[in-house]
């Protein structure tokens, strides 16, 4: 994905090798974290927020650290994070070779 698609406090849901990832510009660093949320399976896009490193689910309003993945305020599990690299004008985002199972896939709201 090109850099500059993606704004100061922007998300973009992104698949890439089957990976439902979501791509987060916070403070001006991108992070990379699954787009399903650990407490209502729900997809963070469309309608996930991002402040202060903190992303936001839309479906019930649990937060966590786009950094680690760590849920803040509850005891969800923490989201799996992605390494991600930002170089040449491009996002670039490292996923597993195995397909994701059923556990890491959003559910339709």
């Amino acid at each position: 994905m090109e850099s500059a698609a993606l704004r100061e406090g922007g998300i973009e849901a992104v698949v890439i090798g089957g990976w439902p990832v979501l791509l987060v510009r916070s403070e001006g660093t991108v992070r990379a974290t699954i787009n399903r949320c650990t407490h209502a399976a729900a997809a963070f896009a469309p309608g996930g927020r991002v402040r202060r490193g903190v992303l936001m689910c839309p479906a019930h309003g649990a937060r966590f650290d786009t950094v680690t993945g760590k849920c803040i305020g509850s005891l969800y599990r923490p989201l799996r994070t992605f390494p991600v690299k930002e170089m040449d004008g491009w996002i670039t985002v490292s996923v597993p070779d195995d397909a994701p199972g059923p556990d890491e896939q959003p559910v339709a709201r």
